[in-house]
C-alpha cells in the first residue's frame, strides 16, 4: 500500500511541476499581451484626445476642454483625464479621476522635464491603473502635459483566472492518472502478484492449485524461479513424508509437524478434525493504528495452535475481541494464522449476559476455585448455571450445524467450561467420537461433592469417548467421584466409566509445547544487553516470572519468596532482579480485580524496602506479551520461577526449556503442577514455603555450570521426546481406536 501511494504522489508530482511551468509560461505571454495592449490603446487615446486639447488649452479655452475631457471620461476602462499646466498644476480633471492620482503628479513632471510621453502602473486603493503622459507644446517648449487613466486591474484577474484554471485542470488531471495508476498497477502487478502469493502459499501449506499463468510477460522471470521453488519444494515435502510414514510408529524419533500430518492421514482415513474452547486461538482488536491480532496468553492455545496448524480442520471458539466480528466472513469463519493460514477459526457470539453468567460466574467464580483448590471458596448461583447450561447447547447447535454431512467426525472438547457439551453432541451425534481434555486438575471426591449440580457436570463429561487428563492422579480422582457419586460401573482395571450403555475411557495425556529439539538462536552480548535495558534491569542476575495475572499461580508467594531471599542474602541486594510478566485475566471479576491490587501493592512494598532510586528487586508487568517478546527473555534468564499453588500442567515451564540452548538457566518449580511430575531435573519446591522457595533460589544462584547443563539437557530430552505433536497422537490415536 506504501508503494501505490508513493507511486500516485510521484505522479501528482511530475504533474503538478509540469502544469506549474506550462502555467507560468503562460501567465507571462498573457501578461505581456494584454500589458502590450493596454499600452498600445492608451497611447492612441492620447494622441486622438491630443489633437482638440492641445488648440484649446493654448487658446486658454476651459470650457471646450472640460467637455472634451467628460466626453472621454465614461468609458468603461477609462479611470480619468487631466490636463497640467508646465508648473504641474492641474487644469482641467474628469470627475472620476482618484484624488491621489491628481495630488501625486510625479509622473506627469519626470514627463514634461524629460519631453517625451511615459506610461507606468500605479497602485489606488485596491485599484491598479495604468498612467500615460503626453507633453502639450506650444511652439518648441513644454506648455504643459496630458494624463490618461486606465484600469488596469483587469489584467490581474485575468491572471487570477488562468492561475485557478490551471489548478482545477492539476486537480482533475492529477484524479484521472491517480484511478488510471491504481487500475494499471492493480491489473499489471497486484493481481499477478496476488496469483503468486496465492499459489505459493498453497503449495507450502502442501495442497497445490492451479499452475501459474504464464501470460504475464512482465513476471516471466519470476515465474520460472517460482516454478523451479515449487518443484523443490514438492521434492522435498515428499521426501519428508516418506520419512514421516517410515517413523509413524518410531515413538523413539522425535514427532514433528510433518510426522503429524502423516499421522492424521493415517488414522483419521479423511475424518475431519474439530476443536472446540471457549477461549479462541486469535483475537481480533481495535488500536489507534487499526485492527490488530492477538495470541492471547493460556497454555490451551500455546499447546492446540500448533497442533491445528499442523492437521488442518476447525476450531470452534468464542469470539470475544472488539473487532472480530469486523475480521470474518458470513459465516463468522476467518482463516488462521494471519500471513499463513492452515486452519479455519469459527467463532461463537455471546451476550453480555451469557459472558457474565457462563464464564465469569459459574466457570471462574464456580468451577475454577473447586477445581484448583487454592483455599478461595466457590460461589455458586443459580441463575449462573442456567446460563452456563445455555452458553453450552449453543456452542452444541454451532458445532452440529457443521457436522452435517460429515462421517465419523473427531471432535476435541477442551476445559472446564464445556463439560456439558460432549454428551449434547452425542446424543444427536453417536457416531461422531469425542475426546474431552481437562486441562485443570481434578479435585478429590470430597472437594468435588459440594457442587450443587454434580450430577449433571459429570453426565455431561461422560458423552466423551475419552477423557483426558495432564497426569494419573486427576484420573483417580475423577474415576474415585464418578463412582461415589454416579450409578455407573466403574472399571479401574480397563479404566473406563460404563454409563447408560457408553463407555468413557479415562486416560493420563501430559500436555507439551512444539518443541522438536531445534535449537533456539543464540542472543548476542548488544542484544542481551539492550533487553535488559528495555526493562529497565542493571543487575548481575536476572530471575524470570511469566504467568496470568491469576490468584492460582502463586505470584504473591513468588514475590515473598524474594523478600525471603533478599533477607537471607543481603549481598544479592542491587545484584538481584526479578521480572515478573502478569497478563491480565478475567479483569471483570471482583477477585481478579482485587487480586491484580493486591500484587501491585506487594510488589511496592517490597521495592521501598529494599529498592533505590535506580533499582528495584521486582520489575511488574501487568500487560500482554507475544511469544516473540518472550522468548528472547527465556534465554537470558538465570532463574525461571514457577510457582503455582495448583496447576493442571504449566507449559511456562516447558516453554524456558526449549529456550534454554545454551543450557544456562535454572527452573524452579512449584511441586503442585502437573509439570513437576516430568521435570525431575527443575528444583522443585513447596510454594507456600518462602524460606523453600528462597533456598532454591540461592541455590539457583550458585550451582555450577556443569550442573545447569546437565540438569537442562536431561529436561530438554523430555520435553523433545513428549512434545505437543507426539500428545496429539497419543490423543487422537485413542479416539480413533474406540470400537
Amino acid at each position: 500500500m506504501k508503494q501505490l501511494f508513493f507511486s500516485i504522489g510521484s505522479v501528482v508530482v511530475a504533474t503538478t511541476l509540469v502544469v506549474a511551468m506550462f502555467a507560468v509560461r503562460q501567465i507571462d505571454q498573457e501578461q505581456a499581451v494584454m500589458v502590450s495592449d493596454l499600452e498600445f490603446r492608451t497611447r492612441l487615446l492620447s494622441e486622438s484626445l491630443q489633437e482638440s486639447i492641445e488648440p484649446n488649452y493654448l487658446t486658454n479655452s476651459r470650457q471646450i476642454l472640460q467637455k472634451t475631457v467628460d466626453r472621454f471620461s465614461d468609458r468603461e476602462r477609462l479611470a480619468g483625464i487631466a490636463i497640467y499646466d508646465n508648473q504641474n498644476d492641474i487644469v482641467i480633471s474628469s470627475s472620476n479621476l482618484p484624488k491621489e492620482i491628481i495630488e501625486n503628479p510625479e509622473v506627469v513632471s519626470n514627463a514634461m522635464d524629460a519631453d517625451k510621453e511615459m506610461g507606468v502602473f500605479d497602485q489606488s486603493g485596491d485599484s491598479k491603473l495604468y498612467l500615460f503622459v503626453s507633453p502639450i507644446h506650444q511652439e518648441k517648449s513644454v506648455a504643459g502635459a496630458l494624463l490618461v487613466v486606465q484600469k488596469a486591474g483587469y489584467i490581474d484577474s485575468r491572471i487570477s483566472d488562468i492561475w485557478k484554471n490551471n489548478i482545477f485542470r492539476l486537480l482533475i488531471q492529477a484524479l484521472i492518472f491517480s484511478i488510471a495508476i491504481v487500475i494499471i498497477i492493480k491489473l499489471v502487478v497486484f493481481r499477478p502478484l496476488a496469483n503468486f502469493v496465492h499459489y505459493v502459499r498453497s503449495i507450502r501449506s502442501g495442497n497445490p492449485t492451479e499452475n501459474i499463468n504464464d501470460s504475464h510477460a512482465f513476471f516471466q522471470p519470476l515465474t520460472r524461479e517460482i516454478k523451479s521453488i515449487t518443484q523443490s519444494l514438492t521434492q522435498a515435502r515428499s521426501a519428508a513424508s516418506f520419512e514421516a510414514r517410515m517413523r509413524l510408529e518410531k515413538l523413539d524419533t522425535p514427532w514433528t509437524a510433518e510426522r503429524l500430518r502423516e499421522f492424521i492421514k493415517t488414522y483419521l482415513h479423511g475424518s475431519q478434525l474439530y476443536v472446540v474452547s471457549n477461549r479462541e486461538p486469535y483475537i481480533h482488536q481495535k488500536t489507534k493504528n487499526g485492527i490488530v491480532c492477538q495470541v492471547p496468553a493460556g497454555g490451551l492455545v500455546t499447546a492446540l495452535d500448533s497442533v491445528m496448524e499442523a492437521c488442518g480442520g476447525m476450531w470452534l471458539a468464542h469470539g470475544s475481541g472488539d473487532a472480530d466480528r469486523d475480521t470474518v466472513d458470513s459465516h463468522d469463519m476467518i482463516r488462521v494464522p494471519p500471513g499463513d493460514p492452515s486452519y479455519t477459526l469459527k467463532r461463537i457470539w455471546l451476550t453480555e449476559e451469557e459472558i457474565q453468567g457462563y464464564y465469569q460466574g459459574f466457570s471462574n467464580e464456580s468451577l475454577w476455585p473447586l477445581f484448583l483448590t487454592v483455599h478461595v471458596r466457590p460461589l455458586f448461583r443459580k441463575e449462573d448455571w442456567v446460563q452456563y447450561q445455555r452458553v453450552n447447547a449453543k456452542f452444541a447447535k454451532k458445532l452440529l450445524a457443521e457436522l452435517k454431512g460429515k462421517k465419523n467426525p473427531i471432535i476435541l472438547v477442551q476445559d472446564y467450561h464445556l463439560a456439558l457439551l460432549p454428551a449434547m453432541i452425542k446424543k444427536v451425534r453417536p457416531d461422531a467420537k469425542i475426546g474431552l481434555f481437562w486441562h485443570i486438575p481434578w479435585p478429590s471426591p470430597e472437594a468435588f461433592s459440594i457442587c450443587p449440580w454434580k450430577d449433571e457436570i459429570l453426565q455431561g463429561i461422560l458423552g466423551a469417548d475419552i477423557v483426558g487428563f495432564h497426569i494419573q492422579q486427576f484420573g483417580n480422582n475423577f474415576m474415585d467421584t464418578v463412582s461415589r457419586e454416579m450409578e455407573a460401573r466403574v472399571d479401574f482395571d480397563q479404566f473406563s466409566v460404563i454409563y447408560k450403555d457408553h463407555a468413557s475411557f479415562v486416560k493420563p495425556f501430559p500436555v507439551s509445547i512444539a518443541f522438536t529439539g531445534e535449537e533456539a538462536s543464540m542472543v548476542s552480548l548488544e542484544e542481551k544487553e539492550a533487553l535488559l535495558k528495555k526493562f529497565h534491569i542493571t543487575t548481575k542476575y536476572f530471575a524470570f516470572g511469566v504467568d496470568r495475572m491469576d490468584y492460582t499461580k502463586g505470584i504473591m508467594e513468588r514475590f515473598k519468596a524474594i523478600e525471603f531471599f533478599l533477607e537471607g542474602h543481603p549481598e544479592y541486594i542491587r545484584q538481584f532482579t526479578l521480572l515478573q510478566i502478569a497478563a491480565p485475566s478475567r479483569e471483570s471479576v471482583p477477585q481478579y480485580q482485587q487480586f491484580s491490587l493486591s500484587v501491585a501493592n506487594e510488589a511496592t512494598r517490597i521495592n521501598e524496602k529494599f529498592g533505590d532510586a535506580k533499582w528495584s528487586p521486582i520489575v511488574l508487568l501487568n500487560q500482554h506479551f507475544s511469544h516473540n517478546e518472550i522468548n528472547p527473555l527465556y534465554r537470558i534468564a538465570d532463574v525461571c520461577m514457577v510457582t503455582s499453588l495448583h496447576d493442571g500442567m504449566n507449559l511456562v515451564a516447558k516453554e524456558f526449556i526449549a529456550a534454554q540452548s545454551v543450557k544456562s538457566g535454572v527452573l524452579i518449580l512449584s511441586q503442585f503442577t502437573g509439570a513437576s511430575r516430568e521435570l525431575k531435573d527443575a528444583l522443585i519446591v513447596n510454594p507456600y514455603s518462602a524460606e523453600e522457595t528462597s533456598g532454591a533460589i540461592y541455590k539457583a544462584l550458585v550451582m555450577s555450570d556443569g550442573e545447569k547443563r546437565e540438569r537442562m539437557e536431561r529436561m530438554r530430552k523430555i520435553v523433545m521426546n513428549y512434545n505437543i505433536y507426539r500428545w496429539s497422537a497419543e490423543f487422537i490415536k485413542a479416539i480413533v481406536d474406540i470400537v
